[in-house]
């Protein structure tokens, strides 16, 4: 019921502004290694580790005045909405946006999108205590997985 609550709030308090697709403050990065070779990338590979990455908003000069972008200041906008909400749908800042952008994914999408919420960390969980053939196999499977998550905008 609270989500359902959050649904039909959302375009009426927060207008179009919070259907714009943001960039989120945090992102994914997989580090791929393939022999001595490591690089990094927002594209999953075969063997990855999922890196969580913090993205700097704004640059401080050394007068100490702050300089952000037209886009962080919505970004902070929509967590203070976010946080403004919480009592009322019980969703974090990260857990509505989201739901907000999973909003546009037709049905199959969005239900695609929380079984791979769930089977995700699963496989990441098993993959530190695997070798051989069996470390190869949870690795193709999570490289699937996390290609999907992309493709589909999860």
């Amino acid at each position: 019921m609270r989500h359902l609550i959050v649904y039909i709030l959302l375009p009426t308090c927060a207008g179009a502004t919070l259907a714009q697709s943001l960039p989120p403050p945090s992102r994914t990065i997989y580090k791929c290694e393939q022999g001595e070779k490591v690089s990094y990338s927002d594209e999953p590979c075969v063997g990855a580790k999922a890196l969580d990455i913090v993205v700097p908003r704004g640059l401080d000069k050394l007068s100490g005045q702050r300089r952000t972008g037209d886009d962080v200041l919505n970004e902070v906008r929509h967590e203070q909405f976010a946080n403004a909400l919480q009592p009322i749908s019980g969703m974090t800042p990260e857990q509505l946006a989201t739901a907000t952008r999973r909003r546009r994914l037709s049905n199959p999408a969005q239900l695609l999108c929380r079984q791979l919420d769930q089977a995700l960390p699963q496989a990441e969980a098993r993959e530190p205590g695997l070798t051989g053939e069996a470390l190869r196999q949870v690795q193709l499977s999570l490289y699937d997985m996390r290609k999907q998550y992309k493709l589909i905008d999860c």
